[in-house]
């Protein structure tokens, strides 16, 4: 094998798509991106919390699988550089159109659940949202609680979280803006 000379080298480095192939890998990223964006508002806020070791080799094995999608047999620079761009745009675009529109906010967003009410967890929300028990008392544990009895609300925030409400604290309304979509 001869050695490259520089003039090869910088072509093969800089080597890109046809326009074809890069308007390809342009519609392959956009409907790679909607998949995943409805498939994680399918699978629930419960998977936007805490990662179990299954949800870390999803996201790997996710990756993986929709890098090859995406970009198809083209490895040159540029059509990576068209992916990411393309990525980056959709982000952004959907992340602006979710700030203007509260009804695009609450479906692809979603809306806080409450879990427990007054000591009284709510069966039919844990079961709907995925919520273990366990999961529940963790969060209970991770605000000083021992007993749903000592709790007036626990809500499963829209980030995957659980918010918890102690029997006898004051609460608050606020409105909650939110300045961008996270697909981590």
């Amino acid at each position: 094998m001869r050695p490259l000379l520089a003039g090869e080298f910088w072509s093969r480095v800089f080597d890109h798509p046809s326009p074809v192939g890069a308007a390809e890998i342009v519609g392959r990223t956009t409907v790679i991106f909607v998949v995943l964006v409805v498939g994680l508002r399918v699978l629930g806020k419960r998977e936007l919390g805490q990662m179990t070791i299954p949800d870390l080799v999803l996201l790997v094995i996710v990756g993986n699988a929709v890098q090859n999608a995406m970009v198809g047999n083209d490895t040159t620079l540029f059509g990576g550089v068209v992916a990411v761009s393309v990525l980056l745009a959709l982000n952004f675009t959907l992340t602006w159109l979710i700030s203007r529109s509260a009804r695009l906010q609450r479906v692809l967003i979603g809306e806080p659940v409450l879990l427990i009410s007054d000591g009284q967890m709510l069966e039919g929300h844990l079961r709907r949202q995925g919520i273990t028990h366990e999961q529940v008392f963790a969060a209970l544990r991770e605000h000083g609680l021992v007993s749903p009895a000592a709790v007036r609300l626990a809500v499963l925030e829209v980030d995957g979280t659980i918010s918890v409400v102690p029997v006898g604290s004051t609460t608050y309304r606020t409105v909650h803006h939110y300045k961008g979509l996270r697909l981590q």
